[in-house]
């Protein structure tokens, strides 16, 4: 086999404004990578803090039910005492 006297090396044909062009997207890929990692980082934040709210409304929805419910039953109890009334007044 002969032997091959070529290394590894930039090419001659390879121009400087490549080589600055190459550069420069690589420089803009780290910054747009960066920029989508704070985004995604702000996001995450924001979905905590909104289930940290959904939380908090379940829980004053499940209380209100309550109350709701609470209120049903005093009329209920209002309304039976009403009729006992009338029927004695009916008398």
């Amino acid at each position: 086999m002969g032997e091959n006297n070529s290394s590894w090396g930039i090419s001659k044909s390879i121009t400087m404004s490549s080589l600055i062009a190459i550069t420069l997207q690589t420089v803009a890929l780290v910054w747009y990578i960066s920029a989508l990692d704070a985004a995604v980082s702000t996001n995450t934040r924001e979905i905590a803090r909104q289930e940290i709210r959904l939380n908090e409304i379940e829980r004053t929805s499940q209380a209100q039910a309550v109350m709701l419910a609470r209120i049903d039953e005093n009329i209920l109890s209002i309304r039976a005492s009403i009729e006992s009334v009338l029927k004695r007044i009916g008398e």
